[in-house]
This record gives C-alpha cells, sequence and structure tokens, in this order.
C-alpha cells in the first residue's frame, strides 16, 4: 500500500508512554469512546523528528496485534515493536487511521468527524452556519457552528437528541431546534 497523505488520515490519539516490557505503547485516545482506536487492524504513526539538518516528520504503517482500554487509555501491541525501548522511541507520536477503516456505525450513530463541514439550519429552515468542529465537555458533545472559511465560531450548540433534530450526512445537513438570536 502507498502511504496516504496527512490530509486522507484522522488524528485518533498520540502515544504518551511505553507499557510494560514487551514493547506495548500507551496512547492517549482523543475519544472518550475510541472505537476506531480499539478495531483497527492497521494504524498510521506521524513521528516527527529533530536533526542537525532539521525537522523531519515520517509516517508509517503498523499492524496492530492486540488493542485494549487499561484506566482510560488504550494500550496496542504494535508488530515489529518488541521491547521497551522500541515502544519508547515511539513516544510522542501520532495515532492516524484512514476514515474508510472506520467501524460501521448504527443509525443515528455518528463519528464526530463526519459532522464537519456539514451544513447547521435550524427549524425555520435559516442557515445557522457550517459545523467547525464536536468537542466533548463532559456531559454530552457540543458542536461549534460558524463560518468556515474564516474558521469563526458563530454558536456552541449541545450535540443533544432535544436541540438535534435530524442528521443527513449523505447531504451534509444538521437540522437544529435553535434560534438565530440564541449565542
Amino acid at each position: 500500500m502507498s502511504t496516504p497523505s496527512l490530509n486522507d488520515l484522522i488524528e485518533l490519539g498520540a502515544i504518551s508512554e511505553a507499557q510494560g516490557l514487551r514493547g506495548q505503547v500507551k496512547v492517549r485516545p482523543h475519544s472518550a469512546d475510541p472505537v476506531a482506536l480499539l478495531s483497527s487492524k492497521t494504524v498510521w504513526l506521524s513521528l516527527i523528528s529533530h536533526s542537525d539538518s532539521g525537522v523531519n516528520a515520517t509516517l508509517t504503517e503498523y499492524k496492530v496485534n492486540v488493542a485494549k482500554m487499561h484506566s482510560g487509555n488504550v494500550v496496542m501491541a504494535l508488530d515489529g515493536v518488541n521491547d521497551r525501548d522500541q515502544a519508547l522511541a515511539l513516544k510522542g507520536a501520532r495515532i492516524l487511521l484512514a476514515r474508510d477503516a472506520f467501524p460501521k456505525t448504527e443509525k443515528d450513530d455518528y463519528y464526530w468527524v463526519d459532522l464537519i463541514g456539514c451544513h447547521a439550519m435550524n427549524l425555520q429552515k435559516e442557515s445557522l452556519g457550517d459545523v467547525l468542529d464536536v468537542t466533548e465537555n463532559g456531559a454530552h458533545g457540543v458542536i461549534a457552528i460558524g463560518d468556515l472559511a474564516k474558521k469563526e465560531v458563530r454558536y456552541l450548540v449541545p450535540f443533544v437528541k432535544e436541540v438535534v433534530q435530524s442528521v443527513d450526512l449523505p447531504n451534509k445537513v444538521i437540522t437544529l431546534d435553535w434560534q438565530l438570536d440564541w449565542q
């Protein structure tokens, strides 16, 4: 397989530490429910190194032998990483995955990355803007809506069923029970 561009991959976490003596790595996931990380068969690691000639970035594919949750982190055994020193050499690497490698979702379940770029409208068919980001605040997700070109946020909207009326991913439209004058 040829190496994809970074634009074709989605960052799911970063290696924070080695785990144990057999080369496993501890990954700090970007999601509270890292289903894609736990089910992936291969991942891409982006590692930045510094040398006398400057900064170098490498993108390397690894087969995932085992991935499991442990104390809020994902512990992974990567093919070819067999001892603690090899695992420590990967510390700081970003874990990336191709979007088409994510597990399929059930009806009315969405990967947040798929919502970014969707156009948001209210029940009165008024445009609220585009989804710029989706984050977790502890209780529920929050959608940042605004001007995609300027990266300017106008609304922070709770991603809860009382507000989100429909998500039409094929047409990239989200309908919300939200008013233009609500901040």
